[in-house]
């Protein structure tokens, strides 16, 4: 009877103890999944057309560029603000310059701010939805296709709302792999 009673707790340890790990890595997928959908932590949209409706309302769109120190490119917006009317396709482009002697790969990840305009914030077209690879010293543009959802004039949490900042950080294709993987 004892020995059932240790076997029946061991068994449910290790169900616990292998359920929890099972949940530690579907937590990442999920959580990407969840800020995707919702916009939560300012991560913009992806849509698959573009709205009906153009509003008259404008708000003004700063462009942010970043890089990792271990990816040697230059990287910059050639505009660094925008103004746009709410629901009209917008293309915006950056410049990114390989400054080193090899051929190197980044990836661009992205979000905007202020967090909650995430949601409203939907991105057609982007170099950052794959990687970009630049032969030595070769110069590129890329443009990222984007409008801002007319539906952002009911969330009366932003109704103040008069400029969302949208952001790029590249890195290396190496350090990105190797971020994701500690993950």
């Amino acid at each position: 009877m004892k020995r059932d009673l240790h076997r029946r707790t061991a068994f449910a340890c290790v169900l616990f103890f292998s359920s929890m790990f099972g949940l530690s890595y579907a937590a990442v997928p999920f959580y990407s999944w969840f800020c995707a959908k919702t916009g939560f932590g300012g991560t913009p949209q992806i849509a698959q057309k573009a709205p009906e409706q153009i509003a008259n309302q404008t708000i003004n769109v700063r462009l942010d560029s970043n890089r990792a120190s271990d990816l040697s490119w230059a990287f910059q917006p050639k505009q660094r603000e925008m103004r746009v009317r709410l629901g009209e396709v917008v293309n915006a482009t950056y410049v990114a310059e390989n400054l080193s002697d090899k051929e190197t790969t980044g990836m661009a990840t992205y979000n905007v701010t202020p967090e909650l305009a995430g949601g409203y914030f939907n991105k057609l077209e982007c170099f950052c939805f794959t990687q970009q690879v630049l032969k030595p010293h070769e110069k590129r543009e890329f443009t990222v296709s984007f409008f801002v959802d007319p539906e952002v004039l009911k969330d009366k949490g932003l109704s103040t709302l008069d400029t969302i900042t949208l952001s790029y950080t590249f890195y290396s294709q190496k350090a990105r792999l190797s971020q994701l993987g500690s993950k």
